[in-house]
Order: C-alpha cells, then structure tokens, then sequence
C-alpha cells in the first residue's frame, strides 16, 4: 500500500511538473500578440527562465540536506561507542569529585558494611543471591567490595544508614571501580549517578522512561551529530546503564512508596539498580508501598570502633603532629572506658562525617584540638557536632586559599569572607528546606531558583518590560529623525507605540522564563567545521525558498513604484531594473538572515561527542551562551533583512540614498525588533529569570550578585557537592544546621 502511495505522488509530481512548464509556454507564446510582442515575450520567457531554474537549483540543495540530516538507526557498533563516550565523561565526572571530596586522600575512611538487621525491608532469602547471605562490604577494600557486586545474582543493592554514614561516597567508590575495571567485563551496563529526587513517577511511570530523559539532559554528547537521535532512551531501555538512585529519602512519603512500587514494575530479570537512602525513611516506604525492592540485597554500616577512629586520624596527621593529638588519640583508644567527653567525642568519630569534621576542622586547618577532650566543654553529641559545624566553612577557607592557576579545579578563584559566606549559604540552606511545593530538597537547580524564591515576581517583569520599552522607544525614535525629519510630535507617538508593544510583548511572555530548564549551547568550532557547514547548507534551500518570496514581494512593489514614477512609456524597463534589483537585495539579506538564524543556531545547539557531563556551573554558562548567541542572532538577521530592505528602497533616489536607508533602516529594527525577538523566541529563558532573580537577591543582601561563580567557589572548598547539574550540600546535616540556625 506504500508503494502504490508513493508510486501516486510521483506520478501526480509529474503530471504537475508538466502542466507547469506547458502553462509558461503558452504564457510566453500568448504575449507574441499586440504592441511590441515580442520584446513583451522576451521578458516574459526570462522570468518563465528564472521560474523554472530555481525549482532545478532547489530540489537538489534540498535532497542534499535531508541526506545529511537524517540520523542514522540504531545499531550494536552505536550502542558500544554511546556506552564508552557515557563511561568516559562520568568516569572524568567522579574522578574529579572525589577529588574534591578528598576521598582518597589519605584513604577512604574505613566503614564496615553489613546486611542489614532491619526487619522487613530486605526480600525472601531464596530470592537472593545464594551463598551471600553474610555478605560483608568495606569502604577502605572497593576492590572486593566491586568483586562482591559482580557476584550477586541479580545485581541489586541497596544502601541503608543514618545521615552521615557515607551512603553516597560508597556508591561514588563502586561507580570509579565498575568503570575502572570495565575494560575485563564487556558487555556491563554504565553505572549512573542521579539524585532519584528529581523522579516524579506521575510523568515517567517506568525508571527506563525517566532515565532516557536524564540522560539526554545531564549528557549531551549523547546528542552528538554522529550518533541516533534515540541513543538516551535505547541505552536506558536496552539495559546498558546501571542507575544508582541517590537520596530517596529526600522524596515525600507518598513519593517515596510511588518510586519502590515503580522500580518493581520496571525492573526485568537483568536489571541492576544501587539505591541510597537513610534506613528510617527506606523501612516506612517499602511498609507503605507494601512491597520490597525485589531480590536487592539490603546494607547497613557498622559504626567506626574508636580505635579504628583513632588509626584513620593518626594517618591523617603528620608524623610529628603538634600538642594534644597524643591525648586526644590515647582518649579514643581508652573509650569506653575513658571520661564522658572520651565517649562523646568516639561518637562523633564513629560516623565518616564525624571523622571528616574532626580532620578539617583540627587537623587541616592546625587548631588545637585540646577543646575536645576538655571535661564539660561538649556534654554530648549535639553539642559537639554543632560545634564542628560553626567551625567548617572558616576552616575550609582559611585552608583551600585561591591558587596561582585559575583554571586548577580543586581550589577557589577568590577568597571569601567566612561570615559572609554563611550567612548567603544560610539563606540558600532554608529556601532549599522551604520550596514552593512544600516538600524540603536536597538538590539546588540554579534554573529553579527564581520560582523557589519568588524573586521573579509581577514588579520584576514590569521593570524589564520598561527597559525594553525605552531602549526601543529611544531607537525607533532616533531612526525616525535620521530617515525622513518627521514632525517630533508625531515622531514620539510612533516611538512609543512601537516600544509598547515591544515591551508588553517582553512583559507578557516572560512569565514562563523561571518554568523553563536550561537549553544548551556548544560554540567550539575545533573538531565542528563540517557540522556547521551541513548546517549552514542546510539552511540555505529554506533561506533562498524565503529570499523568492520575500525579494520577490518588495521587488514587485518597488518596480510598480518606479514605474508609476518614471510615466508610461518608461514604466516596465524602469520598474524591472528596480525591482529586480530590489528582488535581488532584499531576496538576498533573507537567505543570509536564514542561514545565520537557523543554521547558525542550528549548529550551536548541537551538541559533540568531546562535550562532558552537565555539571551546574556549566549547564548556567551554557545556557547564558544560547541566550546571548539567539539575540545577536536574531538581532543580525533583522539588521541585514530591513537594510536590504531600506537599500532597496532607496535606490531610485541613487547610491548614496540607498547606503544611508539601508543603514538606518537596518540599524534601528535590529536593535528594537531583533532585542525583542531574542527575548521572546526560542525555548529556553532560564538564566534571563535567575539573572532578575539574582539582582533583586543581591539587593536585598540575601545573595551575591555573581552567585554562580559563589556557589562554583563552595563547590571547590568542599561545602557543596555536585550531582550531574544540581548542587547540594556536602552534607545533609551541614544543610540542615544552616537552615535551623541564626541567619548570620
């Protein structure tokens, strides 16, 4: 039946293609008869020429075009060169933050993972792994801990603890040894880090539906020109990523139960899965969504010994550390048998966050540590781990100072005041506890913050529709006077009108910005060339379909005009050197305005198969990027069209007369209707809102201005982690004893 359809059009093409050019033969004959037939038939057979010449020059630009644009099918070769481009970038991805976390440094903190003795939350022994049933998991031994993994039937983990306890940096571990060690298992599926409270099972009801689109967003190489269009979902679909779920805690109670039930009805046979989550909120969700994750093998963390405590904080200390480590350490040794403050200082060590606090605070940082075995100072936990946390963020900054090399990624590019600092990281700590939708999160999208805040309001969208306005209003205006001298009573009218509109149209339509993600843009041209050129060829069949209609529409008008100034007898000669000349200006800028817009933009969008992980300092510089690049954009290509326009137009009148109306007239719409165009077309206004957002912030001195490069420079201290494009705190509890404390 397809065949018989497609065999009907062609067949109707060329029955129409025949009908066309016997219609302009008869034309051409027909205009033989009466006064100066054949001059008249002349002129008549060069634009049937032109007629027919232009369809001869399209088809091909067109056949070309789609022949360069269509994306190839996904086949086994694409799969394994998606799976080794996504294992690179995440690999650099964690690599690097661990090394901001300091991981490895001197080694990871050596915490004992156990099944769990939490009753209900782990599935029927005979759906487990057989002769796993102690399995037993260190932090300091990744190696065996990843062997350990391999080894289970289905490869299914989940992660349990209270806060603190190093649920995370477990998963971060495996995910460096899986892909470090991937090379001697072809065939694994990519382990991918994502925060599983960005999931809402309403919109994506299957994991693998939710995961095609992270995947797409968080890496765009997977968007390569080279590569499907549906390489996200056929790798997450196909089973050829291992998705390590963090933070389910952080859902909701009913969200929560949604995401076990959903992860139940997703996962196949082969299906791995890692999930994290604080042992409270994990048993509450599995006893409401009345099920557990099915034959996922359940761990907990045993808590750090005071002597092994004592062992990791004597690596960490120099071989001649300074006074007091000796008691502090021969404290800990000596729990429980020591003093009070002995045991409440083994308590804190007995947590990987209580350990890493103590080594920055105390031991980076050179303070001395004789507070912490003083008698009375710290009555119990609470106490001291308040403590540690009022002295982290002086501690990191007074000991990660800016380097010499601005582009080294493990140290700030300024340095901060501490008080400053927190009270900005307070402020952003209780907007994270306080969203619109009334549930606390962990994960901060710098897109997000104008609608989290209520920073972009009614009076915020009014103040950039009066900017538009006048910076419209005031072009349109100078245009006007330059071009023709009108009365200046009827100048402002017309200015003001014009920049009204402009700026109501601004105003209106601004109030998605703060809805909208980040798009992204790529304006590397090393490796690229060929890409732009397809796209710009691209381009160039729909910019010359444009340029005909356009040029041909102001070059008839401009030929009736000439002719009817230039009398009778003179009228077709002068009107067709007028308006073709128009038709070739004007169709002309349209192909060029075509080619930049739609090419250009085309080929910034797209992104290559070198582009890393989205992370969120890059995710807000791209979008920045697309935003300025689209209003240049559209801004050169109003420019080029109306000053082809105004040259056309003028050039009855002589060169000059067409140079200085194709200048004026060109100038004056680029910089009112291309600033408008820029700010209302395309689909992605993120950083326009967060920009509004930002300044109001910073006026009211609850943020920073440049609160991006602030939050980079958090990033680099250690108080803030990064999860594909979100931030979070390094800890919950950092974020939780900001949000609860004074607000500095």
């Amino acid at each position: 039946m397809a065949r018989r359809s497609g065999s009907w059009r062609h067949t109707l093409g060329w029955w129409a293609g025949l009908a066309g050019v016997t219609g302009l033969l008869a034309l051409t004959g027909s205009a033989l008869r009466g006064t100066d037939g054949l001059q008249t038939a002349a002129n008549v057979a060069q634009l049937a020429g032109v007629i027919l010449v232009v369809p001869t020059l399209l088809v091909p630009l067109w056949l070309w075009w789609r022949r360069s644009t269509v994306r190839p099918a996904v086949t086994s070769a694409h799969v394994d060169h998606a799976k080794d481009v996504l294992a690179g970038l995440i690999e650099h991805q964690w690599n690097t933050e661990a090394r901001m976390r300091s991981v490895d440094d001197p080694s990871p903190i050596p915490v004992r993972w156990r099944l769990t003795r939490t009753s209900g939350v782990m599935d029927h022994p005979a759906n487990l792994t057989p002769g796993l049933r102690r399995l037993s998991v260190h932090s300091d031994d990744i190696v065996a801990a990843a062997r350990t993994f391999r080894r289970l039937r289905r490869r299914r983990l989940v992660i349990l603890g209270d806060p603190g306890t190093g649920k995370t940096t477990l998963a971060i571990q495996l995910i460096r040894e899986l892909l470090a060690t991937r090379g001697a298992h072809p065939g694994e599926p990519v382990p991918v880090l994502m925060s599983v409270a960005d999931w809402d099972t309403r919109n994506h009801p299957r994991l693998h539906q939710w995961l095609a689109v992270r995947l797409e967003h968080d890496y765009p190489a997977l968007r390569a020109a080279d590569l499907p269009a549906e390489m996200p979902a056929a790798l997450a679909t196909r089973g050829h990523v291992l998705p390590v779920l963090d933070g389910l805690d952080e859902l909701s109670p009913p969200a929560r139960q949604a995401v076990i039930v959903a992860l139940n009805q997703s996962l196949a046979d082969t299906d791995q899965l890692i999930v994290t989550s604080r042992t409270a909120e994990f048993s509450r969700a599995v006893e409401g969504a009345g099920d557990v994750l099915t034959s996922a093998m359940v761990i907990e963390p045993r808590a750090l010994t005071p002597k092994t405590a004592a062992a990791y904080l004597e690596r960490c200390l120099p071989p001649r550390p300074a006074a007091g480590w000796e008691e502090v350490l021969a404290v800990l040794r000596a729990t429980p048998a020591g003093h009070d403050a002995g045991r409440v200082l083994a308590t804190i060590a007995g947590t990987a966050l209580g350990l890493w606090l103590l080594r920055v605070v105390y031991i980076d940082d050179r303070a001395d540590p004789a507070p912490l075995t003083e008698p009375g100072r710290f009555p119990d936990t609470a106490r001291l781990k308040g403590h540690l946390l009022d002295r982290l963020i002086p501690a990191l900054i007074a000991t990660r100072t800016p380097g010499a090399d601005p582009a080294d990624p493990f140290l700030p590019h300024r340095r901060h005041d501490p008080h400053q600092a927190r009270r900005w990281l307070t402020y952003l700590a209780r907007t994270m506890a306080h969203p619109l939708n009334g549930t606390p999160t962990r994960d901060f999208a710098w897109w997000d913050l104008a609608r989290r805040t209520r920073a972009f309001t009614a009076v915020s969208r009014l103040a950039i529709a009066g900017a538009v306005t006048v910076v419209v209003a005031s072009v349109v205006a100078a245009g006007l006077v330059v071009v023709y001298d009108p009365l200046f009573e009827i100048t402002i009218v017309i200015a003001i009108t014009v920049g009204l509109v402009g700026g109501l149209a601004v105003g209106l339509l601004s109030g998605s910005w703060p809805l909208e993600e980040p798009g992204f843009a790529n304006l590397r041209l090393h490796g690229r060339r060929s890409l732009l050129a397809r796209r710009l060829a691209g381009a160039v069949s729909a910019g010359i379909a444009a340029g005909i209609v356009v040029g041909g529409g102001v070059g008839i008008i401009v030929g009736i005009r000439a002719g009817l100034d230039f009398g009778f007898e003179a009228a077709l000669p002068a009107g067709g050197v007028f308006g073709l000349l128009a038709a070739l200006v004007v169709g002309a800028a349209a192909v060029v305005v075509f080619v930049l817009v739609a090419g250009f933009m085309g080929w910034v969008e797209t992104p290559a198969a070198a582009d890393r992980a989205r992370a969120p300092m890059s995710s807000w510089q791209a979008d920045r990027a697309l935003n300025l690049v689209r209003i240049d954009a559209v801004v050169l290509g109003v420019g080029i069209t109306f000053g082809g326009m105004g040259a056309a137009a003028g050039l009855r009148d002589g060169p000059v007369t067409a140079l200085v109306a194709g200048l004026v007239l060109g100038l004056v719409p680029a910089f009112s209707l291309g600033l408008v165009g820029g700010l209302v077309g395309g689909n992605h206004h993120a950083w326009p809102a967060y920009a509004a957002a930002t300044c109001r912030l910073a006026w009211s001195g609850r943020l920073p201005r440049a609160l991006m490069p602030f939050l980079d420079d958090a990033h680099r201290l250690g108080l803030l982690r990064a999860v594909g494009p979100f931030y979070q705190f390094r800890h919950a509890d950092l974020q939780d004893h900001l949000a609860a404390g004074p607000p500095g």
